[in-house]
């Protein structure tokens, strides 16, 4: 699948912007600034309904807008000519629209999943160098690219949990450093099943995926760093792991969901004194490694780049794997790397069915990414001839 058009009102700079694509690569120049990182921002939201700049609606929409639409054609295949139109309509402080085909959705996240992307941007370090918060992003989104439903699964973990952390400040604040009284007790049951039995999906979906993701992970780093150490990555979670079957699926997910239920009970009365929830997804990293020795810390920049280059490299094989075909997006990198890197990253990409590629210099961009190239500029976007 892949974009052939795209139309913005007001979103970010643009009070309207309609541009034409297609299949292969297409290159977005301009200089900083201008807006060609907003132009596969708006494709990169209408595929997750989110953005790999910003927490936040507000700042996607133009300055003195009310809302604002991105509209995108897409094409089912290279040899399949259907087309579907995807819509989302942006209004900060309210539910945002989303259209399928010109008809409403009954909620906006129905349309994740139309689209897949994989996105590759300077913000990507912090997957290597940040806190583990980012590298459960990134393991997130890869899910929900995998199985789109998995985007409710991880909004209910969310809603229970912020539901079960105010429970446990409140009897923070009561306990005075003793167990909670019965009737707390069980409505702490109460609230362990619910946020159990999400976040056993939700680890049941991470530890199937890593474990898909790794062998993608270590031959994408060797291709674009073949000098250095092998890249693995191990997950570590906030519940003993080891008497885990082998077996996958609603199993091993029934087995997760025990586990962690198990781990709250135990920890039951540090939660309460501390007013937090300490078990659960919420609580898990991935251990990222160059040979015997953690990335974080031990590897240089270049090889932190190239690690974190790798992950989302990985990530789109994996995908193609599964049998989805996503648009491969990549923001700002190539002056990131040396010539060397450039021209692996460029072979490495060259099974996708669409790239799109912002750089600041078009020289930056290997020969080989030739494709289209238009020029971003004082909010227009045109064909560069």
């Amino acid at each position: 699948m892949f974009v052939d058009h795209l139309q913005l009102a007001d979103f970010r700079s643009y009070p309207g912007v309609d541009v034409s694509l297609g299949a292969g690569v297409s290159v977005f120049v301009g200089a900083n600034g201008q807006g060609k990182t907003n132009l596969v921002e708006a494709i990169e939201y209408l595929s997750t309904l989110s953005s790999h700049r910003v927490a936040a609606d507000l700042p996607l929409v133009r300055s003195g807008a009310e809302r604002a639409v991105v509209r995108a054609r897409v094409q089912a295949g290279l040899d399949d000519p259907r087309h579907l139109q995807l819509e989302v309509e942006i209004t900060p402080g309210q539910a945002n629209r989303a259209r399928l085909n010109r008809s409403p959705l009954r909620r906006a996240r129905e349309i994740v999943g139309v689209l897949r992307t994989v996105v590759f941007s300077p913000e990507d370090l912090a997957i290597v160098k940040g806190d583990p918060s980012e590298r459960r992003r990134f393991l997130d989104e890869l899910i929900v690219a995998r199985w789109p439903r998995l985007m409710g699964v991880r909004a209910d973990y969310d809603r229970v949990l912020r539901q079960r952390n105010t429970l446990l400040r409140s009897l923070s604040g009561r306990s005075r450093g003793g167990p909670p009284s019965a009737d707390a007790a069980s409505t702490l049951d109460v609230w362990d099943t619910h946020l159990a039995r999400a976040g056993g999906e939700l680890l049941a979906a991470r530890l199937a995926t890593l474990t898909d993701l790794a062998p993608h992970v270590s031959k994408a780093y060797a291709d674009i760093a073949p000098a250095d150490n092998d890249a693995t990555a191990e997950y570590k979670a906030s519940v003993d792991l080891s008497t885990l079957r082998l077996a996958q699926g609603a199993e091993t997910r029934e087995e997760l969901t025990a586990l962690l239920v198990a781990a709250m009970s135990a920890r039951r009365l540090d939660e309460v004194q501390r007013g937090v929830s300490l078990v659960g997804p919420h609580r898990d990293d991935i251990s990222l490694s160059l040979g015997l020795l953690p990335a974080k810390g031990y590897a240089s920049h270049g090889e932190s780049w190239s690690l974190a280059l790798a992950l989302k490299l990985g990530s789109f094989h994996l995908l193609r794997a599964d049998g989805i075909e996503p648009v491969l997006v990549l923001d700002d990198v190539f002056a990131e790397l040396d010539l060397t890197r450039r021209e692996r990253l460029a072979r490495g990409v060259s099974a996708a069915e669409q790239v799109l590629v912002t750089a600041a210099v078009g020289a930056d961009v290997p020969d080989q990414l030739g494709g289209h190239r238009f020029l971003v500029a004082d909010g227009q976007v045109t064909p560069d001839e």
